[in-house]
């Protein structure tokens, strides 16, 4: 057992830096006590933070230049058996359009929704839950995507917030997070254009994220 368990902690160190400490997996991030109008006190200075409409929209608008007409892509009804080749040609069409387009490359930030479970002494913080934010543009409803990555999602507090938070577990209360994730657009799938399930004549704009950061925010401080 100590055998295997020195193989673990050896494949752990591999690649890590300063004094040949291991970092934390990719999901395992500090949490922090900041709103999300301060993000750019923790980014990189080229990130492009995309948090509200009007940021999104004018992202959108540098990319693609203009929303497509969503009631000429969805036609008459939800039966009407072209609507899907329509949809099909768009993404094609602004696929083509875009590419080399500098802000494919940019580094962009956007946010999740997110819930802590409670201490997880194992793992070393908060489990978190995740769920997507769902903003209404005039290009539609922006709802961005990332691509998988392995591991847990795992938010470390200090002793005192630690605390803090344990004690608003006993009283029943849920804790929610903002997750905020930085990364560039896939360039194969950069925005993927659909149709709204809950409103007929609604498009919805999913641009399609690699992420190299994650960065847990507390909300209600």
């Amino acid at each position: 057992m100590l055998v295997l368990w020195g193989m673990a902690v050896l494949i752990l160190t591999i690649g890590s830096v300063g004094e040949g400490w291991a970092e934390d997996p990719f999901g395992v991030r500090p949490l922090l006590t900041i709103a999300p109008m301060d993000l750019h006190t923790i980014l990189p200075p080229d990130s492009r933070i995309l948090i509200d409409p009007r940021s999104i929209e004018q992202f959108l608008d540098a990319l693609d230049k203009t929303p497509p007409d969503w009631g000429l892509v969805y036609g008459n009804g939800h039966h009407n058996p072209a609507r899907d080749e329509r949809l099909f040609t768009l993404n094609r069409e602004r696929d083509a359009k875009r590419a080399g387009n500098p802000v494919l490359t940019q580094l962009i930030s956007f946010v999740w929704f997110g819930e802590l479970s409670r201490y997880d002494a194992e793992a070393g913080g908060f489990h978190v839950a995740l769920g997507p934010k769902f903003t209404l543009t005039r290009w539609g409803v922006v709802r961005f995507k990332y691509e998988y990555f392995e591991g847990d999602l795992v938010a470390k507090a200090s002793a005192p917030l630690r605390d803090e938070l344990e004690q608003r577990f006993a009283r029943g209360e849920s804790v929610d997070v903002i997750v905020a994730m930085t990364g560039r657009l896939i360039s194969e799938e950069s925005l993927l254009y659909d149709f709204s399930h809950d409103q007929e004549g609604l498009g919805v704009i999913m641009p399609v994220v690699k992420l190299e950061r994650l960065d847990y925010l507390l909300t209600g401080k």
